[in-house]
């Protein structure tokens, strides 16, 4: 009990806290906001240590920064409670429901019930908003120029509103993409699976800031001002700055569009480097005022970021690597006893050696409970980057090569593994799409041979491939150098595969080249030690010291903020004596604002970095450095049990227990329909990864009422 009393204040807390910021958000374009609580606010809580600043830092960034902060406590005590929780919990019907795909279709995707409530409620709030905006403006419409049409004032207010509607997009435009948050797994959700929403909130803010630039340029023209585009006003908001912005903002939008980034990724993710200009110049044209509306958000991905590069400027130990006739390859690295990761994780990877700035996603394999010192990521050659990765590899000569410079960051994923608490799971996977669930069936591995009290889930896996070379891929279900014989692992496991060879039939399965044999590489470890295995960038107890982070650098800033404001900005506008008083430059605001969160990030962030790995250091010295195993590769892939049966003794094969729960279909597709059908059971998790029309094929089917006993887990890792 004395763990869930905290657990259940906290959660109101954080509950009460968002509330009341979306609350004043929904006020906000309200005339009783601009007529009863500005002026009221104003007098109680103007201050000359923040000025115009102190209203929105009180209610638009403080509620956010302090769920952000004490969502890390919550987090670390759901994460230690639910070690040994595995039963199914209170109101999972309830969360099943309202998780149900609705929508179904390009370029929306698969949208539940809960998206599309929650969207509605979003779309609401701009409607309301820019309404709200509408009304109070032409109930007290201002002329800006001698001889200016009402219809022409008219017309710049609803410009000028678009952008306003537009910064409520930015207020939430940089969740999604913070992939250390504390946030998002609140509300249960992981930062890969959020990119949709990302993407969403760009198209939109896109589109109203794109009005808003057309509109007053239009404006400008018909009443003759053109040559305010050329404006850096010292006392108001930065035309040019604005200009400068859009043009930035409008080079990522074109690049991200899907057509343009599946064909040329490089230029997409290039040109998306571009955020931080457009962050600069955007806030410099909104003024401090504006900014401080949309902080929370920027200020966490600012950490988020920083961690992220202080951890990837770390070498990390790659032990092996497998080469699979499919043209898959599977990098095995080192990795700490510290880091717990769960299921259906990704990892960031940069291989200096093939590009010095590309970072690509990639899915985690391993299980961090079966596998413990070790860490396999699959990587399906499709792209530039990946086949020059595999060329590099195959022209080894050797089985033990010199070693190869990695760098990562992650891993990143739920913060838990809800899929145990199924009583059956169907996995539905297309090509390389059952990588994640590879990590998945490892984990069931474990949990199986370990004895649980709890129960286990039944595993169905139904997996349709283009070549029986492709079979190959099954063969990371089973880790490698498992010092568990590999014929024990799957025995108490309850797995059921149904492979299906899409291009092939029967015949034409045998005239492929015999030569299927897996490909495993050793790497030497580096001599002079610099090499480490992978590690928590902030230590075991990640979500507390990140919490700490979070309030450390949030209090700093203000503090500095204050000090400038007070001991510098405040005697320049208000001289004693007969010194002249006189406005500080509006673009300077902004600077500070940035500057002096950029420097409470970096300062708070290094001291708990380093200090975590001080401690990393002192405890790898105290028990050496990580020892290279030797150990073998099975040396027939999974593909070959396949296409030869007949001249192999399947009891020979250590894969014994796999090959017998394998059944192959060749030249046909799983009919996903009698699949669904036939499942049985009062709870089964629907997992499908693969192709869009695969996916929405079962979304549609789960939706349509087929089964109740159906809850649809959808993942996709091509947004």
């Amino acid at each position: 009990m004395g763990m869930i009393i905290p657990k259940s204040v906290l959660k109101m807390s954080l509950l009460v806290a968002i509330l009341g910021w979306l609350m004043i958000w929904i006020m906000v374009p309200t005339k009783t906001y601009k007529n009863k609580w500005t002026p009221n606010l104003n007098k109680k809580l103007q201050s000359t240590y923040f000025k115009d600043q102190g209203i929105n830092l009180l209610l638009f960034t403080f509620p956010v920064m302090f769920v952000a902060a004490f969502g890390c406590i919550y987090l670390h005590l759901q994460k230690k409670s639910e070690k040994t929780n595995l039963s199914p919990r209170e109101g999972a019907k309830i969360r099943r429901f309202w998780r149900r795909p609705v929508v179904v279709m390009a370029p929306l995707g698969i949208v539940s019930i809960i998206e599309l409530t929650f969207g509605a409620m979003f779309v609401a709030l701009l409607i309301w908003s820019l309404a709200n905006y509408l009304y109070v403006s032409f109930g007290h419409l201002h002329m800006h120029k001698a001889g200016e049409k009402v219809w022409q004032a008219k017309f710049r207010s609803v410009s000028l509103r678009l952008g306003y509607v537009g910064n409520i997009c930015w207020a939430f435009l940089f969740f999604p993409v913070t992939r250390g948050s504390s946030i998002l797994p609140l509300i249960g959700l992981t930062s890969e699976s959020s990119i949709k929403y990302h993407i969403w909130l760009g198209h939109i803010s896109m589109v109203l800031f794109a009005l808003h630039t057309i509109g007053f340029i239009i404006y400008w023209a018909i009443t003759h001002q053109m040559v305010l585009m050329l404006e850096w006003s010292s006392t108001w908001v930065s035309n040019v700055a604005g200009e400068i912005a859009i043009v930035f903002a409008f080079a990522m939008w074109l690049t991200s569009l899907r057509s343009i980034r599946r064909k040329m990724f490089e230029v997409f993710f290039y040109t998306h480097q571009l955020y931080a200009l457009y962050i600069i110049f955007y806030v410099l044209h909104v003024g401090a005022a504006y900014f401080c509306m949309i902080i929370p958000g920027i200020f966490l991905f600012v950490i988020d970021r920083y961690l992220r590069f202080l951890q990837s400027r770390r070498r990390v130990r790659l032990l092996s690597a497998r080469l699979l006739p499919s043209g898959l390859v599977e990098l095995n690295f080192a990795k700490s006893k510290e880091l717990q990761y769960a299921p259906t994780s990704i990892m960031f990877v940069n291989i200096p050696s093939i590009s010095n700035l590309q970072w690509h996603p990639f899915t985690v394999t391993s299980s961090s409970n079966l596998e413990p010192e070790a860490l396999s990521i699959a990587i399906k050659c499709q792209g530039s980057w990946s086949w020059k990765l595999h060329e590099a590899l195959i022209s080894s000569t050797s089985a033990q090569v010199d070693r190869l410079e990695v760098s990562v960051e992650g891993p990143y994923g739920p913060t838990s593994s809800d899929f145990l608490r199924h009583e059956t799971l169907l996995m539905i996977s297309g090509g390389s799409g059952i990588t994640p669930f590879i990590s998945i069936i490892r984990e069931l591995i474990h949990q199986s041979n370990n004895q649980l009290k709890s129960r286990v889930p039944k595993i169905i896996l139904v997996c349709a491939f283009k070549k029986s070379s492709d079979l190959a891929i099954l063969d990371l279900l089973l880790p490698v150098g498992s010092p568990t014989p590999v014929s024990n692992l799957i025995s108490r496991c309850q797995l059921q595969i149904e492979a299906y060879v899409t291009g092939q039939d029967g015949v034409s399965k045998l005239e492929e080249p015999k030569n299927k044999d897996i490909r495993t590489i050793w790497f030497k470890p580096d001599p002079s030690g610099l090499d480490r295995p992978i590690a928590p960038a902030l230590g075991r107890n990640s979500w507390l010291w990140l919490g700490l982070i979070i309030a450390s650098s949030f209090l700093l800033f203000l503090v500095l903020l204050g000090l400038v404001t007070r001991y510098y900005i405040y005697p320049i506008e208000h001289p004693g004596g007969s010194g002249k008083p006189e406005s500080y430059h509006y673009s300077y605001w902004t600077l500070w604002d940035m500057f002096l969160i950029c420097a409470s990030v970096l300062f708070v962030s290094s001291g708990v970095f380093l200090w975590m790995k001080k401690k990393e250091s002192d405890s790898l010295q105290g028990i050496g450095q990580f020892k290279s195993v030797d150990m073998q590769s099975p040396a027939v892939s999974t593909g070959s049990w396949f296409l030869e049966p007949s001249q192999m003794e399947l009891e020979s094969l250590p894969h014994k227990s796999l090959v017998q729960a394998t059944k192959v279909h060749y030249g046909a597709r799983p009919d996903l329909n009698r699949v669904l059908s036939d499942c049985k059971g009062q709870d089964v998790g629907v997992f499908v990864c693969g192709p869009q029309n695969m996916r929405h094929e079962v979304a549609k089917l789960c939706a349509s009422g087929l089964g109740d006993n159906l809850h649809l887990e959808s993942i996709s890792f091509n947004w």
